[in-house]
């Protein structure tokens, strides 16, 4: 062996592994947030701060499966509002009712992911136009549903998942519960993408599908799974927001271009073929923290979406010139 070689070797033993740019940025905000305001670094504050990001955090984690896969999911915002308005609807103020409505929005959801995916893989819709018809029509259904105003409201059983904190817990004294199921869901959902053949196939299917098709990839199979996986997140994240933020008809209003854009944050390419879970949920997190950090400064919600419309305008700009200069 030269010693070149074994310079190179070594080179390698010592490399740093490759680090998101997303956790920095994250990192810089809460920096900013607390120098703003030093009340957030009590467990508190940073525990409230993730309790409200846990939503959104958990419909990245499943919009980036489709994002990978090469689609767009529009239609999670309106599958929010139906898994909250539903609810209460179902529950009709009986605390016994949690424990066959959560299933049954559930299945509900499901049941949408897989409408979705099948007219986008079989009948060979576009993403965005599938799913922006079944946004529009799930928000027509809520609206039958209630009525167009908000009825009834959520048991106590069935808003623990989002609104109840545990207290005196060792270190940090209080844990919130959604939190909790933030956690659960992520590392389900990062284990099932970048620990199973199936997140492998998922990839392969977003950066060439039809080069996937011809090494025996079920392609439709794939495609219609993530499409379901993005549907059971919009159905728990529903179930949090009910949790804490109540019974509302324009709940998961924007929650669907918020979902994207954090996905984005966390560098998946919107082209499809590659996202992770872990950046998803990390781009939530800093898509909260902006959000946070411009509220403490006093900038009105305008500017709130002036920078995510920005965002998703530069990362739709990054991803078309990597296509170019990879000559896809």
């Amino acid at each position: 062996m030269s010693a070149a070689d074994g310079t190179a070797r070594e080179a390698r033993r010592f490399r740093l592994p490759a680090i998101n740019p997303v956790w920095f940025i994250l990192a810089a905000l809460i920096a900013a947030i607390a120098i703003e305001n030093a009340n957030f670094l009590a467990p508190i504050g940073y525990m409230n701060f993730l309790k409200r990001a846990a939503p959104l955090a958990i419909l990245a984690a499943g919009q980036v499966y489709v994002i990978v896969s090469g689609g767009f999911d529009l239609s999670v915002g309106s599958l929010i509002t139906l898994t909250v308005v539903g609810s209460s609807m179902l529950t009709n103020n009986d605390p016994a009712a949690t424990y066959w409505v959560i299933p049954l929005m559930l299945a509900m959801g499901a049941v949408v992911g897989l409408v979705n995916g099948l007219v986008v893989s079989v009948l060979r819709v576009p993403s965005l136009i599938a799913t922006l018809g079944m946004m529009i029509t799930l928000n027509g259904l809520a609206f039958l549903w209630s009525g167009g105003a908000p009825r009834g409201y959520l048991p106590e059983t069935f808003r623990f998942f989002g609104r109840v904190n545990l207290l005196d817990v060792p270190l940090v004294n209080i844990l919130p519960v959604a939190l909790l199921v933030m956690i659960g869901v992520g590392t389900l959902l990062t284990l099932l993408m970048h620990r199973t053949a199936y997140g492998k196939l998922l990839h392969a299917v977003g950066d060439n599908p039809r080069a996937a098709f011809l090494a025996g990839v079920p392609v439709a199979r794939v495609r219609v799974t993530a499409f379901v996986i993005s549907s059971l997140s919009a159905v728990v994240a529903g179930i949090l927001l009910g949790g804490f933020a109540g019974v509302s008809t324009d709940v998961g209003a924007g929650y669907e271009l918020q979902a994207i854009t954090a996905a984005v944050i966390g560098g998946a390419q919107l082209l499809g073929g590659r996202g992770t879970v872990p950046a998803a949920m990390a781009g939530a997190l800093t898509l909260n923290a902006i959000f946070t950090l411009l509220n403490f400064l006093g900038l009105p919600k305008p500017v709130r979406d002036v920078v995510q419309g920005l965002i998703l305008i530069a990362a739709v700009a990054l991803a078309t010139l990597r296509r170019r200069r990879a000559g896809r």
